[in-house]
């Protein structure tokens, strides 16, 4: 359960006050006048500020330590409320410039040697109180040094790693863009090719003819649809990657667009790999829209290349069910790979669940990955069987 900073803060504050006032309790055992309700209110205006430390580290600091003066001038025990000046230095260490904590340390170190001149010292000796006034005060800043530059270099690594995520975002996108150049290509040389004939027989055959332009009318429509997703994606990328990075390389144009029909081939290859792998079809099988079938087969490469990496000798199924209004495909393994294989002979076409979601998303569909209950680890795709009824969603950057 994560808490707030500032109610870790304000905690601190009514602990550290709760502390003072167990010990003003203390106080005649160790030799020192009983604290009154004047001293205790002197405590609470020394522990309490630290409530808000984070906020105003400096003038934090600086009134704890001028109370801290006034409750040592009234001749109080000092030890009672050295905890929040202790703290106030640490957190202007930890949060403001080397020169200012440095500054606020030498204060700490000028309150302690002036309780020892007054006889008041929390060490007893002067010599022990000279001792603490250098050390106690250097031990903190140290630390809150220490503090200041782990939480810069985590701020770094945040940046570094959101920037990566944009990259590979990018990159994903681009790739995506290029395939779907490849399917709009598809579908506008069937339209040329149906034209032409529906010219060619448009007299002598007119059945043909009306065959042809209902085609071209199906297949213009599906070519419509992944244009716009393509602009979208290229849109998307355009206001998140201004350098216009390059991404992975585009397949070949003469290749083949890759669809559901050759998942028996990549299952076996995935099998000569060494992983089992268990290919399972329901439903009323069909021909789907080019870029949603491209979709399932690019998520199912992914997961499978998943299990390569670091489950590789565990079983997998892959369930494909058609359904009348959408698709759905799971990936599941039963987590009992051994050791993962080398990087070269389990290399992905994407960038993990970056490229998964992506995919999802720029179809309408939802994808879920996790651990499973009894073992294993799971990746399900839902996708609408039509690519017209669910057009994309407007951008959300992966969490």
């Amino acid at each position: 359960m994560r808490i707030r900073p500032s109610t870790t803060d304000v905690l601190t504050a009514l602990a550290q006050t709760g502390v003072a006032v167990l010990l003003g309790r203390e106080a005649v055992a160790q030799g020192w006048p009983p604290l009154d309700l004047a001293a205790y209110l002197l405590v609470g205006l020394v522990t309490v500020p630290v409530a808000v430390r984070t906020r105003a580290p400096v003038a934090v600091c600086l009134f704890t330590q001028l109370m801290w003066v006034v409750y040592i001038t009234a001749g109080y025990w000092p030890v009672v409320t050295c905890f929040g000046p202790m703290l106030a230095v640490y957190t202007v260490a930890a949060l403001c410039p080397v020169r200012t904590s440095a500054a606020c340390a030498a204060l700490m170190a000028a309150v302690w040697v002036y309780a020892g001149l007054l006889g008041n010292g929390p060490g007893g000796s002067m010599a022990t109180v000279l001792a603490q006034a250098v050390v106690f005060p250097a031990v903190l800043w140290r630390f809150g040094l220490v503090a200041r530059r782990s939480a810069e270099l985590a701020r770094q690594l945040r940046r570094e790693r959101d920037e990566r995520a944009r990259r590979h975002v990018a990159e994903e996108r681009a790739r995506i863009a290029r395939e779907l150049h490849d399917i709009v290509a598809h579908h506008m040389s069937v339209i040329s090719i149906q034209a032409g004939l529906a010219g060619y027989v448009f007299d002598s055959a007119p059945r043909t003819a009306r065959t042809a332009l209902s085609t071209i009318q199906e297949t213009s429509a599906e070519a419509l649809d992944e244009l716009r997703r393509m602009l979208d994606l290229l849109r998307d990328t355009d206001r998140e990657s201004p350098d216009g990075g390059a991404g992975p390389e585009a397949p070949g144009r003469d290749a083949p667009m890759p669809g559901l029909s050759r998942l028996a081939e990549m299952a076996e290859r995935v099998r000569a790999a060494g992983v089992p792998v268990d290919l399972r079809i329901t439903g009323d099988a069909r021909a789907l829209a080019p870029g949603v079938e491209l979709c399932a087969y690019r998520v199912t490469q992914e997961a499978l290349t998943n299990v390569l990496k670091h489950a590789p000798g565990a079983r997998v199924t892959v369930s494909l069910d058609y359904r009348p209004a959408h698709l759905s495909v799971t990936v599941t393994d039963d987590g009992a790979g051994g050791r993962p294989l080398p990087a070269k002979l389990a290399q992905g076409s994407g960038n993990g669940l970056i490229g998964m979601r992506e995919r999802a998303k720029l179809y309408g569909g939802t994808i879920s990955t996790g651990p499973c209950s009894e073992g294993g680890y799971a990746v399900c795709l839902t996708l609408p069987t039509s690519a017209r009824t669910a057009p994309p969603r407007g951008d959300g950057h992966p969490g």
